[in-house]
């Protein structure tokens, strides 16, 4: 009887502890609770930059164009197009460009009316009056290009004008391997950023912790986009002078800011 006593005592003490630590454990966590996701409110920082730049030659061309349509007939209208869109295809691909490098940016197929030419009195000027009627049903694809070759731009944009693209547009320049570049000029930035922060902790006498935030930006210019004029390339009779299409340089720029915690 005696042990049995003994033995529930010793349980109900255990089992009190046990209790006890498991209520302070839950009242340790559920402060903790408020922490989360926040820094400590006494935590020392100091925030320093990084540049890192990037020169080199761009070595591939993007251009536009498109070839438009019109007849009465949708089936005719596209036949048509598909015609000159082959063509022009075809002569790229002749002059070195690879297929994976062309793509149908757009196709599009519409009605174009027109109004029968009535003048209705008392106005001035007249106004158009009549029925609508259908002009043509208008069939327009275009297509975007990458040159890898520059020296050959001009020479292509010349001739598709010739093979009868219209709207040739949007020429700019661009790295073929632009994310290689961007992660070396982010290198550049992160190194100089961490020079500067020793320095900068060497001159507070304080000594660097940890990293505890990182940001980055930046400003990656790119040739403004150039119209050129179908007539510029062919089609206004006589064959024309290939442009030269001068390129340059461009500045791939990285800029980064880290938080350091001192102590």
């Amino acid at each position: 009887m005696f042990e049995d006593t003994k033995v529930k005592r010793s349980i109900s003490v255990t089992l009190m502890l046990l209790s006890l630590f498991l209520a302070a454990k839950f009242v340790s966590e559920l402060k903790a609770m408020r922490f989360i996701g926040s820094s400590p409110s006494g935590q020392n920082t100091i925030n320093v930059q990084g540049k890192g730049e990037i020169v080199g030659i761009p070595d591939l061309a993007t251009f536009s164009f498109s070839v438009t349509e019109e007849s009465l007939v949708v089936s005719e209208a596209q036949s048509e197009a598909a015609k000159q869109i082959n063509a022009i295809l075809e002569y790229l691909k002749k002059n070195g460009v690879a297929e994976k490098d062309i793509t149908t940016s757009g196709y599009t197929i519409y009605p174009r009316y027109e109004y029968d030419a009535k003048a209705v009195s008392g106005y001035y000027p007249p106004q158009p009056a009549g029925k609508q009627r259908l002009a043509a049903y208008v069939v327009s694809q275009s297509v975007t290009v990458k040159v890898r070759k520059l020296e050959d731009a001009g020479k292509l944009l010349s001739g598709i004008g010739e093979q009868g693209a219209t709207n040739i547009s949007g020429l700019s320049f661009d790295f073929d391997k632009r994310d290689e570049l961007v992660k070396e000029a982010r290198d550049k930035a992160i190194k100089e950023a961490r020079a500067e922060a020793s320095k900068l902790a060497k001159s507070l006498g304080v000594s660097l912790v940890r990293i505890v935030s990182y940001s980055e930006g930046g400003y990656y210019p790119m040739y403004a986009a150039k119209t050129m004029a179908s007539d510029a390339y062919g089609r206004g009779g006589e064959a024309a002078t290939a442009p030269a299409i001068p390129v340059g340089e461009e500045k791939i720029t990285s800029n980064v800011t880290i938080t350091y915690e001192i102590k």
